[in-house]
C-alpha cells in the first residue's frame, strides 16, 4: 500500500530506540516509552493558505526528525507502524 499525505501532514517511522541495561535490569517491550525521533518518509505538499498559495513543508523525506511525546496519529502500512504528524508537530531537524 502507498501512502501520500495531505497539506502539512507528514509521514514518519519512528527509529529504534538503542537498548540499555543500567544495573543488569533489563526493562520489557511493553514497559518501554516509544522513541521520539524518526524518519521522514513522505510529505505533503504544504499548507494552503487564505489567498490560495501554499506554504511549502519545511522537512523533506529522508531527514531525521523529533517530535512531541503525543503527537501524531498512528498507522499501520504493510505491518510497519508509522506516524502521521502535522509539521507544527514536529520540534526539529537531528542534523
Amino acid at each position: 500500500m502507498q501512502f501520500r499525505p495531505l497539506h502539512d501532514h507528514v509521514l514518519v517511522k519512528r527509529l529504534e530506540a538503542s537498548e540499555e541495561r543500567i544495573g543488569g535490569i533489563i526493562i520489557p517491550d511493553t514497559a518501554k516509552e516509544k522513541p521520539q525521533e524518526g524518519e521522514v518518509l513522505a510529505v505533503g505538499p504544504g499548507k494552503l493558505l487564505d489567498d490560495g498559495t501554499r506554504r511549502a513543508v519545511a522537512v523533506a523525506a529522508g531527514n531525521k526528525v523529533l517530535f512531541g511525546k503525543y503527537a501524531g496519529t498512528e498507522i499501520t502500512i504493510d505491518g510497519d507502524e508509522m506516524l502521521v504528524l502535522r509539521e507544527s508537530d514536529i520540534l526539529g531537524i537531528v542534523e
